[in-house]
Order: C-alpha cells, then structure tokens, then sequence
C-alpha cells in the first residue's frame, strides 16, 4: 500500500556523525540496532558536550545532544492534552525527519504517534487519518481519541480490519478495511488544519513483531499519505 514511499524513503541517504569523547554511547548502539549508519568523530578535551550532526543526501539537516536525544527515545507514554509533550517530541521530527528506521518497537512508535496527535489536538481543526491495523488494537486508544474528537473540532477517520466494533463517537468516522490491504501498517497523517507547518505523518510496517518505519513534516509527503488512506474511505 505505501510501499513506493518506502522505496522513496530507502533511496535518500542519511548521515549521522556522533562526536563524543570517551567510549561508545548508548545511542550509538540504538541507531546500529535500528539498521542506521553511524559515524563517529573525537571531541578535543574541554570541548563541547557530546552531539549527533545529521545530513540528508549531503545537505545538513541539524544537530542534537545526546544526552537531550537519548531521553528522547524512551519517553514516557502520556496523553496528548499534557502540557509539554509536543515541544519535546517536536525534536524528534525535525532532527530525524524521513529518516527510514528498520527495527522500531510499538512503544517508539506510539512516542512518535503522540506528537501528531499533540499537534492536532493544539491545532484543534483539520483532519486526522490513522490506520490500527485492526480496530481491537484501537479499544485502548478509544478514550484518547474520545478526547480529541470532543475538545476540538478535527474531523478524524479510523481505518482497520473489523474484528472489533467501536463505539460511535462524534467527529469520528470510521472505515472498515475489508481487503486486509493495511494489517501490516500502522499509520498517522495530520493535515495541519489551516497550517501547513503543523503537517505530519508517520508510517510503519510490521515485520516479526518490529516495524520499518519512518515520520515526516514534509507536506508533499504528508498529502500523499491523507490521499492514500482516503482511498481506503467506504
């Protein structure tokens, strides 16, 4: 189903030089174990502290500290309405954006999945499509969305197999996909209501219980994704 955008994804190519002094950090480890290449370079004594500098094709794209980049990675799970999750995960966006990601947890992605559905709930209108899978794993999510789909004025779309009824819920329309064509995917993709800044998505495919799997801020891709799942509407 997005499987030319993975091809698009695989095809860019992504640098990530670590500088560091002293042994080899734990975030080193974590970007070799998600199938990323790493870099890495000395700092001088009494330089800065340790950082990751990242380019795509060439062009540089950012930098981050470690320390800020490692607790980002294992964040805690919180519902989109606390304050002070999106400026965090924000980070993770725009430090790592279109980066393809070949081992990811379903708790690195559910960190991720919190920023779009941060960034939508603070927006408060556009729409929202995300794919479960299957509707059961959407049951724990149901009181979250319930939340999102009240306090605001988002037109959100669900989309999974049926092997599970969900509730009626106003502002959320529901879609079954009868064709199995997205039980490997798990995906988000925002708008950004009226703001094209606040466009986002995030896709993954599910392989032996871990996903390949990348996010993005770019709005050609993200309109490509909401046109995608769109199709999918019944």
């Amino acid at each position: 189903m997005f499987d030319s955008l993975f091809t698009t994804k695989g095809d860019q190519k992504h640098s990530f030089t670590i500088y560091r002094s002293g042994e080899r950090t734990d975030l080193e480890d974590w970007l070799a174990d998600h199938g990323v290449s790493v870099i890495s370079k000395s700092l001088p004594h009494g330089g800065p502290e340790p950082f990751i500098e990242i380019t795509t094709d060439g062009e540089f794209v950012g930098v981050i500290g470690i320390r800020e980049l490692e607790a980002l990675l294992e964040p805690p799970i919180a519902r989109p309405i606390d304050s002070g999750v999106s400026t965090a995960y924000k980070v993770i966006f725009d430090v790592l954006d279109g980066t393809l990601f070949q081992s990811l947890n379903r708790r690195e992605l559910l960190a991720v999945s919190r920023e779009i559905e941060e960034r939508a709930y603070r927006v408060g209108k556009g729409t929202l499509r995300v794919s479960f899978q299957h509707f059961s794993i959407f049951q724990s999510r149901v009181e979250l969305y319930r939340v999102l789909a009240t306090e605001t004025e988002l037109d959100i779309h669900i989309y999974g197999t049926p092997d599970w009824t969900p509730p009626e819920i106003a502002g959320i329309t529901y879609h079954e996909d009868t064709t199995n064509s997205i039980t490997q995917y798990w995906s988000l993709a925002y708008d950004g209501g009226l703001d094209q800044r606040q466009m986002c998505a995030l896709v993954a495919r599910e392989s032996s219980d871990r996903y390949q799997g990348w996010w993005t801020n770019d709005p050609d891709t993200v309109s490509a994704l909401l046109q995608t799942l769109e199709s999918l509407s019944s």
